[in-house]
């Protein structure tokens, strides 16, 4: 239980809590100021107030606004959700209503989950003209940072790296797939490993030099021949749309790109292995109305993915 008699909690200003939100949220101390419907004077003032208060710098100015401080991203974890309960008490609006909220959430995921989630998400949102969904790119190493920091509101990855601070839930089951178009090569299917090896590949690695592919071969004595590499998985899909080449990557994306660009997807002639798409998200949020919609949102999406996707 809150000990509302502590000396330094009775001194704080809840009020400033309000103004470190705004500047949070705007990055600009004018920005904040309008939204508040305060005089920048107030605001800077407020500002100098927090710094006192925390004993930290908590935003530094740059030329596009403000930069939070390490400090400042760690305590908006702890304050939005805060002013969020306090709000939903004195107005009694406990619930989110996505009908007539206005509201970004922000996703972090690679482009292959974006090819296979996005399109549903967005159906599923077209008729919530308030709702408004941005995707960064991340991937298993960096979405519980980008969560600490506050530059998403869930994550969904591969066996995410996590900590005690998140909650996850399993969302699907993929795998591996091969992806080539039929015009330029014409193999047919099933592969069987010799035409694989055989014929060109299109790499997908964040180096540039080998995959989990070249680890399996590896493995078992084999190499495959590799012709070109690329970071993303759209940008490997495009390419074989011109290029005579094989390309292996996740199954949930591979029948996206198959479908739209009229390319060939078979099962890979070796053993690959299977994994665990999962949403990430921080502790702070579990309970937030607008959050557990998000979260809805997400699980009714993964469920309207065909079987072939999974």
């Amino acid at each position: 239980m809150i000990d509302i008699y502590d000396s330094e909690f009775r001194k704080a200003d809840l009020n400033l809590l309000v103004v470190f939100a705004a500047l949070m949220r705007e990055g600009s101390v004018t920005r904040a100021a309008a939204a508040l419907r305060l005089s920048q004077g107030a605001v800077s003032a407020a500002l100098g107030r927090l710094r006192r208060l925390f004993d930290d710098e908590l935003f530094t100015r740059t030329r596009a606004g403000i930069e939070p401080t390490r400090r400042a991203v760690e305590l908006a974890r702890r304050i939005e959700p805060a002013l969020g309960l306090i709000q939903a008490a004195v107005t009694g609006r406990d619930h989110f209503d996505p009908a007539t909220a206005r509201h970004v959430f922000t996703l972090g995921m690679s482009d292959d989950l974006e090819a296979a989630l996005l399109p549903r998400l967005l159906a599923a949102a077209a008729g919530l003209p308030g709702i408004r969904i941005a995707v960064r790119q991340a991937n298993r190493n960096t979405v519980a940072d980008m969560l600490d920091h506050g530059e998403i509101d869930l994550g969904i990855a591969a066996a995410p790296a996590h900590g005690p601070d998140h909650r996850t839930r399993d969302l699907f089951a993929s795998g591996y797939t091969c992806l080539f178009n039929p015009r330029l090569l014409p193999l047919p299917t099933p592969l069987i490993l010799d035409d694989y090896l055989t014929h060109p590949h299109l790499l997908i690695s964040y180096d540039g030099r080998r995959g989990i592919v070249d680890d399996l071969l590896e493995a078992c004595g084999l190499t495959r021949r590799i012709v070109a590499s690329t970071t993303h998985f759209a940008g490997a899909a495009l390419q074989l749309t011109t290029l005579p080449a094989l390309a292996t990557l996740p199954s949930h994306a591979a029948t996206v790109y198959a479908d739209t660009l009229g390319l060939t997807a078979t099962e890979p002639p070796l053993p690959m292995p299977q994994y665990t798409v999962t949403a990430i998200w921080h502790t702070t949020v579990a309970d937030d109305p607008a959050h557990t919609w998000l979260r809805h949102l997400v699980g009714g999406a993964e469920r309207s993915m065909p079987r072939s996707q999974k």
